[in-house]
C-alpha cells in the first residue's frame, strides 16, 4: 500500500534563514552510500536521499544499542529536559551523527530536529557524546572536535533556523522517540525516525528500531532479542511504497545477512476486538475513548467481541 501520493515537485529555494555562522567543513575521504533500495532509482525521485537517510539511520541505531549497553551497566548519562521527558547521551549522538552527514551530501537541506547542546556542557557530557559518535561517522581524515559535534547538534536546534513565509525543504528528526522505552529496556521499542519534506509534503520517511523481535510465539522474550532476525528498518518513498528489512548493522559480521526487503501493508483485521492500539504509560484504558464500547485484560485466553486484549510494551508504551 502506497502511504505517500506520488508528486512532480523538486527541490525549491530554501526558505530557513540562518542564525549561525557554520564553521569550515570536515573533509571526508571517499564516502559512498552503499544501502539499497526495493525498487528501481527511475521510480523513486529522491532515491539518492532516501539511499543516504537509510545507510545514516541504520548507523544511528547503532549508537542507540551501544548506549543502551551502557545504560545497563550503570553509567545512567540522561537529561531531563524543561518539559520533565528524559533525553540521553544517545538522543544528542545520533542527532550529532546525522547532522554531520547529511551536511555533507546535502548542504543546502537544513535539519529540524529536537535537541540543542546548551545542557551537555552544565552536565559534563560533551566528551561522552563525541565518543559515541566518531566510530560512527564516515569521517576519517580529520578527527571529530567537540565543536565539530556540537556544531552538529545545533544545527537541528529549536533556534538553528527560521521559517521563511513559503514552503520549504528540509529534513525532520526525531533522534529516539520512545526514550522511555529506550531507557526502560527489555522489550520496550523505541525508533530513530527521519524524514525530507518538500514543498510542505513529506517525500520519504526511514525509520530504525533496533530491538524489534520477530513475531514467533515460540521463542521467549530473551531468545528472541538475542536472535539474528532482532532489528527492522523501515522506508517509504512517495509513490513507491513502504518496505522493511532487517537491520545489518545489528548483526554480526561473520553473519551474512540477506537483502531482502518486504512490502508493508495494512492488516486486514477489520474486527476491534482482534486489532491492536498504542498508547503511552500515562493513559489507562479507561481513559480512552474505545473503552466506552470496549473492556480490556491481558489474559489472551479470555478475549472477546467485547474484549481488548493489552499486550506488554510498545515504543515507551502499551501495545494494545
Amino acid at each position: 500500500m502506497d502511504l505517500l501520493h506520488s508528486s512532480a515537485c523538486g527541490f525549491p529555494t530554501i526558505h530557513f534563514l540562518h542564525l549561525h555562522r557554520p564553521s569550515p567543513p570536515l573533509r571526508r575521504l571517499g564516502f559512498t552510500v552503499r544501502s539499497s533500495l526495493p525498487f528501481p532509482d527511475q521510480n523513486a525521485k529522491y532515491h539518492r536521499e532516501l539511499r543516504a537517510a537509510v545507510d545514516v539511520v541504520e548507523r544511528a541505531c547503532r549508537i542507540c544499542v551501544d548506549v543502551k549497553k551502557s545504560l545497563l551497566f550503570g553509567d545512567r548519562r540522561i537529561l531531563e529536559k524543561n518539559d520533565q521527558t528524559p533525553v540521553t547521551v544517545a538522543d544528542f549522538g545520533v542527532q550529532a551523527l546525522i547532522s554531520l552527514e547529511l551536511s555533507k551530501l546535502f548542504p543546502s537541506i537544513p535539519l529540524v530536529a529536537e535537541e540543542d547542546s546548551a545542557s551537555l556542557h552544565s552536565k559534563n557530557l560533551v566528551t561522552s557524546v563525541v565518543n559515541t559518535v566518531t566510530d560512527k561517522t564516515s569521517f576519517r581524515e580529520k578527527q571529530l572536535t567537540e565543536a565539530d559535534v556540537l556544531e552538529a547538534i545545533d544545527r537541528g536546534g529549536k533556534d538553528a533556523f527560521s521559517f521563511g513565509p513559503m514552503p520549504a525543504t528540509y529534513w525532520i528528526l526525531d533522534p529516539i522517540d520512545g526514550t522511555r522505552g529506550f531507557l526502560r529496556g527489555g522489550d520496550a521499542l523505541y525508533v530513530v525516525g527521519l524524514a525530507l519534506v518538500v514543498e510542505g509534503e513529506i517525500v520519504l520517511g526511514v525509520m530504525g528500531c533496533p530491538n524489534w523481535q520477530e513475531d514467533n510465539p515460540s521463542k521467549s522474550t530473551k531468545e528472541a532479542l538475542e536472535s539474528a532476525n532482532t532489528g527492522i528498518i523501515m522506508v517509504s518513498h512517495i509513490g513507491c511504497g513502504t518496505w522493511t528489512k532487517q537491520l545489518s548493522v545489528m548483526m554480526s559480521s561473520t553473519i551474512k545477512i540477506p537483502n531482502n526487503w518486504a512490502r508493508c501493508s495494512v492488516d486486514s483485521c477489520c474486527l476491534v476486538h482482534e486489532a491492536r492500539f498504542c498508547g503511552p504509560d500515562s493513559q489507562t484504558w479507561d481513559s480512552l475513548p474505545l473503552s466506552t464500547s470496549f473492556d480490556a485484560t491481558t489474559d489472551a485466553e479470555s478475549t472477546n467481541d467485547k474484549l481488548v486484549l493489552l499486550l506488554p510494551a510498545c515504543c515507551g508504551s502499551k501495545n494494545r
